[in-house]
């Protein structure tokens, strides 16, 4: 066993006199110790069995080294340990060590841990001075249960940064991601992307070019127009914020969801998303659209607000009238273990509603769909179009089959136009009306009320109008024919008169609540998409 004694601690201090203070390797330890100078002058020594080394706050301990007195260098073999200053601790079987740098050049099962994360690779260049690690030819660092690898990598000791390039990949049990560059924290747990990069969760895979996660809190943010995709669909944005421990995410920007399903798929359209995946529910804002698509003739809805949730979610709480099965065309209530995953949606709007597609067009204040039943429910004022015909009430159901309309029930207040030709116009008003489409065309509608009433113009074989009629009816049925008015027909205490096209004015025989709105009417569907 050896101490080195104050004499050789002088001469060594003499010899390296021109060293800035500090800098100094110097000898604490060592079972053994042989001297050894070369003609340069060059003056060694040898140490083996339990070597301990000091420079500063930084100890070096290894099973035999070499220390070369005149260039300040150590190199050490077999349990090689530097302990820098108790907050950072590197491993390895073999190490050079620039004292005058204070660089060390670690080979050999290197790890490095800094108490929160261990790196281990074959070879590591360190900075004792700035705390710098790198490894060129691969390596790994392990995080609690996060597990990141890749070709290179850098590390800050001073904030607890590594910075991995080339085939990064990071694993945790609930990710996995793979990219070109990363930035991981090994004390806070965020990792950071500065390139392009793929996050698969489950079903759910994120490409993104910027943001961070926090694997800890589990909230993250990507920017640089995201792409999120799982088995329903896939949503861009361009600025995407998640919280997978509430399960709650917010999108902003020029945001797009499309649906995969290619029976009812669709699309949402807006400036702002929230999305809540435990709740399966999402409220758009800012200008949204709902794109319900099939075919060349989607339906464009707009609004000032839309949520969408599970149907069978809202079942259990309320009852949903006139359920059915939107491909056979039965109106049967639907359990709610019926409620297949493709359809089991419902869309809420509010405000400002307005619905456009090549066979039909309306507007409300607000909206209910479902894609179980395909039926638009219109509240406060609704208007529905097709044709040259308008149908208005307190409250409209709009039966859709393949997008397109197939029947429309009117409650209180039913009112239906149907334009005649220059500034006449049949009418129909009552309690409540029953329409049905063929084709998406107006075929036929019921009126009844307590009477109903009505206003038809009669045309001659050649399409002139030859005279008017105002009659009440307690059922009054109007037929069309290519989407105009043929007929009608009154069922029950018919009282009525027919006048005259010149012997009338027409204005004083409209039915009451008449109001031709083709002003409110939407034009076509870049009319709700420059919306």
């Amino acid at each position: 066993m050896f101490f080195l004694s104050a004499k050789a601690q002088t001469k060594l201090v003499q010899q390296t006199d021109t060293l800035e203070q500090g800098t100094l390797l110097n000898i604490i330890y060592a079972d053994r110790m042989n001297f050894k100078k070369d003609d340069s002058l060059n003056q060694f020594i040898s140490l083996a069995g339990n070597v301990r080394i000091k420079q500063n706050n930084s100890y070096f301990y290894a099973d035999s080294a070499v220390l070369n007195q005149k260039l300040n260098m150590l190199e050490s073999f077999g349990k090689v340990h530097i302990n820098d200053a108790d907050s950072i601790h590197t491993y390895a079987n073999y190490l050079k060590y620039l004292g005058n740098d204070k660089k060390a050049f670690l080979k050999n099962k290197v790890k490095l841990t800094d108490g929160k994360g261990v790196l281990t690779t074959n070879e590591l260049e360190y900075e004792v001075s700035t705390k710098i690690g790198a490894y060129y030819n691969g390596g790994k660092v392990v995080s609690g249960k996060t597990v990141l690898t890749s070709k290179e990598a850098h590390y800050y000791g001073e904030t607890k940064d590594i910075y991995f390039i080339n085939k990064v990949v990071l694993t945790d049990p609930e990710y996995i991601i793979t990219t070109d560059t990363l930035l991981y924290n090994t004390y806070t747990n965020i990792t950071t992307f500065v390139s392009s990069t793929i996050i698969k969760s489950g079903s759910r895979t994120i490409k993104t070019k910027d943001g961070y996660y926090d694997l800890n809190k589990k909230k993250a943010y990507f920017g640089k127009r995201p792409v999120i995709e799982d088995s329903s669909g896939t949503l861009k944005a361009d600025e995407v914020a998640i919280d997978d421990s509430t399960g709650k995410a917010e999108f902003k920007g020029n945001v797009v969801y499309r649906s995969k399903d290619s029976t009812s798929g669709y699309d949402v359209i807006a400036n702002k998303v929230e999305t809540d995946t435990k709740k399966g529910s999402t409220r758009a804002t800012q200008s949204p659209i709902l794109i319900l698509k099939q075919g060349a003739d989607s339906v464009y809805v707009r609004a000032d607000t839309f949520y969408t949730a599970k149907l069978s979610d809202l079942i259990k709480e309320k009852k949903v009238p006139d359920l059915r099965d939107s491909v056979e065309g039965k109106f049967v209530e639907i359990p709610v273990a019926d409620t297949d995953s493709s359809s089991d949606k419902f869309f809420e709007a509010y405000s400002n509603v307005k619905i456009y597609s090549d066979s039909m067009q309306a507007v409300g204040d607000s909206l209910f769909y479902s894609l179980k039943d395909s039926v638009f429910r219109l509240f406060k004022s609704p208007i529905v179009w097709s044709d040259e015909n308008q149908v208005t009430g307190d409250t409209i159901y709009l039966y859709m089959q393949n997008k397109k309309p197939e029947k429309i029930r009117v409650f209180e207040n039913a009112l239906a136009i149907s334009h005649a030709g220059s500034n006449y116009y049949n009418q129909v008003a009552g309690k409540t009306i029953n329409g049905f489409f063929v084709d998406g065309k107006m075929d036929s509608l019921r009126c009844k009320g307590s009477p109903a009433s009505s206003v038809y113009y009669g045309v001659d074989e050649k399409g002139k109008f030859f005279g008017v009629n105002t009659a009440t009816s307690d059922i009054i049925d109007m037929y069309f024919k290519e989407g105009k008015t043929e007929k009608v027909v009154f069922r029950n205490k018919l009282e009525g008169v027919t006048y005259p096209m010149r012997q009338v004015d027409h204005n004083k025989i409209k039915v009451k609540g008449f109001q031709w709105l083709n002003n409110k009417r939407p034009k076509s569907k870049f009319e709700i998409l420059s919306y």
